[in-house]
């Protein structure tokens, strides 16, 4: 997971996603390189837009937000309307007349 934050450091600093510029911020960072994942990384992110990536996962917050909004203000309307039963003068009846 360390390895994609870094690869996403590097592009937002419009650096060249390469194995030593990674393994150079996570050692920076104080993580244990992983020379093999690296290698993987670079080669998945070479065929990929990542700002394609990074606008297609801000959107889906987004666009949940208003829906969980107007959820959580329907919650709220009918908390509202519930209205507690008027207590009733009767005499308490069973175990409880007892006292």
């Amino acid at each position: 997971m360390e390895s994609i934050y870094a690869a996403l450091l590097l592009h937002k600093a419009n650096s060249k996603i390469t194995e030593a510029n990674l393994e150079k911020v996570l050692k920076a960072a104080g993580v244990d390189v992983d020379k093999s994942q690296l290698t993987k990384l670079v080669a998945g992110l070479k065929e990929t837009d990542i700002e394609t990536i990074i606008k297609s996962a801000a959107v889906a917050p987004v666009m949940a937000a208003p829906v969980a909004a107007g959820g959580a203000h329907e919650v709220k309307q009918k908390e509202e309307k519930k209205e507690e039963p008027a207590e009733e003068d009767e005499e308490p009846t069973g175990i409880g007349s007892l006292f």
